[in-house]
């Protein structure tokens, strides 16, 4: 498997962001670690094992990228405003400096342009789904596996407009009937999962209600329940990536 490690300064976030990418060709996948995970944590948990086949196979190429949880969403007791701060620089690193470099190097792998897929974990499956849901018109799908979708849990009563812009169950809930990103996502493939094991309640009590918003909404977002036994843990998501990315990337 071809891997390659980048490291590039970034304007948003005014420090050094590191990266890896896994593959040679294929659709661009971004992936997003667990809560303050890192970049390496693709490989270190074994997650690259379970997408290798389509990896090697050229059919995607994986973008691993950092995090600043610990300085937002995760840094519970610090000022809320100064942590949603953050997390909305880190959203514009992704947006307006780790999409153009996944599109170059993507683009070059590929001879030509295509949309990415987000994909993650816990924490990062929240930061996933909110991507995909911000900016459908950069990220054309989305695997988000036992994520929250709203901010109680990390920010209780707290809720100004930058919590709720990054906050899918709340500003899908509120979107014009009109808007044209619907016809984006009607047209594109996002897919929530979550267990109802051990661990799992907060999450999935956040994913029926993000759920219910796209029932509601008339947005075509595949949910998927998986049994009681199904813990919140890396055993159960790699069971996950084997039954559900040969849809997502079929």
């Amino acid at each position: 498997m071809e891997i390659r490690y980048e490291k590039h300064w970034s304007g948003w976030l005014n420090r050094e962001m590191e990266f890896k990418v896994y593959g040679h060709g294929g659709k661009p996948v971004l992936f997003i670690p667990c809560q303050a995970g890192r970049f390496w944590d693709f490989e270190s948990f074994h997650m690259v094992d379970y997408w290798a086949k389509w990896i090697e196979a050229g059919q995607c190429m994986v973008f691993s990228i950092d995090t600043i949880d610990n300085e937002a969403w995760a840094a519970q007791g610090a000022d809320s405003r100064w942590r949603i701060e953050n997390h909305e620089r880190w959203y514009n690193y992704v947006v307006n400096e780790m999409v153009p470099t996944i599109k170059h190097l993507a683009g070059l792998a590929n001879g030509y342009d295509q949309g990415i897929l987000t994909f993650g974990c816990s924490m990062g499956a929240m930061h996933a789904a909110n991507l995909y849901y911000r900016r459908p018109d950069l990220f054309d799908s989305c695997f988000a596996i036992s994520g929250l979708y709203d901010s109680k849990l990390f920010f209780g009563d707290y809720c100004d407009e930058l919590v709720y812009n990054n906050c899918p169950c709340l500003y899908l809930q509120n979107m014009p009937d009109g808007h044209y990103y619907k016809d984006l996502y009607n047209s594109q493939k996002s897919l929530i999962v979550c267990g109802q094991g051990a661990w799992e309640e907060p999450l999935l009590e956040s994913t029926r209600w993000l759920d219910t918003v796209c029932c509601q909404k008339g947005i075509h977002t595949r949910f998927e329940y998986w049994g009681f036994d199904v813990n919140h843990d890396w055993p159960w998501w790699y069971k996950m990536v084997d039954t559900y990315v040969p849809w997502l990337l079929g």
